[in-house]
């Protein structure tokens, strides 16, 4: 009896390591490149999405992001809640995405122009194994805004509270108000136009 008993116990252990890593891959899943994903995050969102695919949160309902910050592609330090005050955009791109590239010139223009209105780009780039081909990629679109680097999508899944608008596709872009807290989404590429739609809005709230 007892040489059937210890297998058994393995297979338990084995079986309690095996699922929260299981837990944790499922969490860090996202669409890739541009094919969109359910808006939402569970529970009660409080969000409105238009027709343009672009989700906004009214003032009263809004929840703040959790702690994003760690170390640049360029090797610097950044913490998300340090630009509190200003409106920030949160780009989640990978160097490999297609819809990421397209988007990218009018992602650097716009934060160029939008920088004297108080608003702060921080790209979040991920599943990049190393940084050589993102920084390729922001010196080839004249990104010249900061980007967290998150191969492992860390940031991603710790970065934003349970049904928030949070990151569900690459590209995802997420705009904070200038409380820190999480205003607008967009689950697909940005041109200026739709980029400046999510943004002016809470550049004109007092």
């Amino acid at each position: 009896m007892n040489s059937g008993r210890a297998p058994r116990r393995r297979s338990d252990r084995r079986l309690r390591t095996v699922l929260p890593l299981v837990a944790v891959t499922s969490a860090m899943t996202l669409s890739a490149c541009g094919s969109g994903g359910q808006s939402g995050g569970g529970g009660d969102t409080n969000f409105v999405t238009n027709t343009g695919g672009i989700s906004t949160v009214a003032a009263a309902d809004r929840q703040p992001v959790n702690k994003i910050a760690g170390e640049t592609l360029e090797g610097e330090q950044l913490d998300v809640a340090d630009l509190k005050g200003k409106v920030v955009v949160l780009n989640v791109w990978g160097s490999w995405c297609p819809p990421c590239r397209a988007e990218a010139p009018h992602f650097a223009k716009v934060a160029k122009e939008t920088e004297p209105q108080g608003v702060a780009f921080v790209g979040i780039n991920t599943r990049d194994p190393n940084k050589g081909p993102a920084l390729s990629f922001e010196k080839d679109y004249g990104v010249a805004y900061p980007s967290l680097y998150d191969p492992t999508g860390k940031l991603i899944v710790s970065g934003f509270p349970k049904g928030s608008l949070n990151p569900q596709s690459i590209p995802s872009t997420i705009v904070l108000d200038r409380e820190g807290k999480i205003a607008a989404r967009s689950l697909m590429a940005l041109n200026e136009e739709k980029l400046r739609k999510m943004i002016d809005p809470l550049i004109a709230e007092k």
